[in-house]
């Protein structure tokens, strides 16, 4: 079977199957890179926008994700607190900061926003995460001459990008590049 279009191009079936994905997969990828880019933007733009309301209410900022769900977009900022991260906490934060964000209209589309606290389960990053949570158990994941181990201690200290656990048998200090996975151990 061959399809012949208005300037006059005779192609073949098969030839017309296999040369169009090309075209869309090429479309696909600057359409990833701008989508990329323009999530940054926002992250960035709404991370300089919460810093203050946070500041104000002794509050501290976690991480920010702007991301397509299966609701729709979703823009979650996650805040802590020492003394707990209240409900009120989060009605307060996403009042002050939907208002903001209506005003800078940053965000063209539709989107969803949620405040929420860590959660016990949440894994552990970065530096910040770790001393977030100094004397609180933790279990690690982590990779020693091409081999996964796994440990569990308390964070005893964090500095110059590694963590020092206290364990049964003294203390172990693992780089924080050499960490794979990391949660708190909830003990109930």
């Amino acid at each position: 079977m061959s399809y012949l279009f208005s300037d006059g191009l005779l192609m073949d079936y098969l030839d017309l199957k296999w040369a169009m994905p090309a075209f869309f997969v090429y479309t696909l990828a600057i359409d990833i890179d701008l989508m990329s880019a323009q999530t940054d933007f926002i992250i960035n733009a709404v991370e300089r926008l919460v810093a203050p309301i946070l500041i104000e209410n002794n509050l501290e900022l976690v991480e920010i994700q702007y991301r397509q769900e299966p609701v729709g977009w979703v823009l979650r900022i996650i805040i802590y607190s020492k003394n707990g991260v209240s409900v009120d906490d989060c009605a307060t934060i996403s009042r002050e900061l939907s208002h903001i964000l209506d005003v800078e209209d940053l965000i063209q589309q539709k989107y969803f926003l949620e405040i929420s606290s860590p959660g016990l389960d949440r894994p552990l990053k970065n530096e910040k995460d770790f001393l977030r949570n100094v004397g609180e158990k933790v279990k690690l994941t982590y990779s020693s001459q091409g081999q996964y181990k796994s440990v569990i201690g308390i964070i005893e200290h964090v500095d110059n990008g590694a963590v020092v656990l206290k364990l049964d048998d003294g203390l172990q200090s693992l780089k924080l590049a050499e960490i794979n996975k990391a949660k708190l151990e909830i003990d109930f």
